[in-house]
């Protein structure tokens, strides 16, 4: 009974599977199917559950199939993610009291949004490249991004950069696959959806061995700084500004390192 149970729900997954996968393989062959790669990319940015990186490695499979251009894939994809990030530091520095009063009903939120702050400050530019790979990663940052009011044109210029990266190396891995399985929509897809899942969790594992206790210690530095009463401390008074004695040796340290302008 209960054998005859599992092989159901086996096959009854098996079948929605293909049939999700043959809806997508016929809507992505259509011309209008950059649009739907924009639009889902922005929402991406802003809702993780939204499925961005899925959208453009199926537009990537199209036009490895001829079905679409993979230059027009990888802009849509890079100008929805642009849009979309943008869209998440605006929410993170307009509502700023409201998100913060979201963060602080949990501990674990307050820690996590102060110590992606933390880590902007320390790495700069680059954590915004790492970051639009990690699913709910990326909308942690860029919101804090605009919480913490990093300076916007600085912002702008590394998550236009991240969303081209991270748009082209969905779009030509889908395209890969695409024209050595140009027969067979669904193998193509599931062979560029399971090979950038691999290299995800190769790039995690990598991460973690080089700096196993960074994000332990990122955390303990925000617990510090929020049980100090420090969050929110990057708001600097202008009068501190025209007192305080810059070393022009540490800004271009700090510029050419990716890390946001004084």
């Amino acid at each position: 009974m209960y054998a005859t149970l599992i092989a159901g729900a086996f096959s009854w997954f098996g079948n929605t599977v293909t049939e999700v996968t043959d809806w997508i393989a016929d809507v992505s062959n259509n011309w209008w199917f950059v649009f739907v790669i924009f639009t889902v990319a922005m929402l991406d940015s802003v809702i993780p559950i939204v499925p961005g990186e899925t959208t453009v490695i199926a537009g990537g499979v199209a036009a490895g199939t001829g079905n679409q251009q993979l230059a027009l894939v990888i802009l849509a994809g890079a100008a929805g993610a642009f849009v979309g990030d943008n869209i998440a530091y605006t929410i993170g520095n307009q509502f700023e009291g409201r998100v913060r009063e979201w963060a602080e009903r949990k501990p674990s939120r307050s820690a996590r949004l102060e110590g992606s702050a933390i880590q902007i400050r320390k790495r700069g530019g680059m954590l915004l490249i790492t970051a639009r790979f990690i699913p709910g990663g990326r909308t942690i940052l860029t919101i804090s991004s605009g919480i913490t009011s990093q300076p916007r044109r600085w912002f702008a210029g590394w998550v236009a950069v991240a969303g081209l990266v991270w748009a082209s190396y969905a779009a030509i891995l889908g395209y890969i696959f695409g024209q050595a399985f140009e027969d067979d929509h669904t193998i193509a897809f599931w062979l560029a959806f399971g090979t950038a899942l691999g290299l995800t969790a190769i790039i995690e594992l990598i991460r973690w061995a080089r700096h196993p206790n960074v994000d332990a210690a990122t955390r303990r530095e925000a617990a510090d700084e929020i049980d100090a009463g420090q969050v929110g401390a990057s708001h600097v008074d202008a009068g501190q500004l025209d007192h305080t004695e810059v070393d022009p040796g540490q800004v271009d340290r700090g510029v050419d390192s990716g890390n946001p302008p004084a």
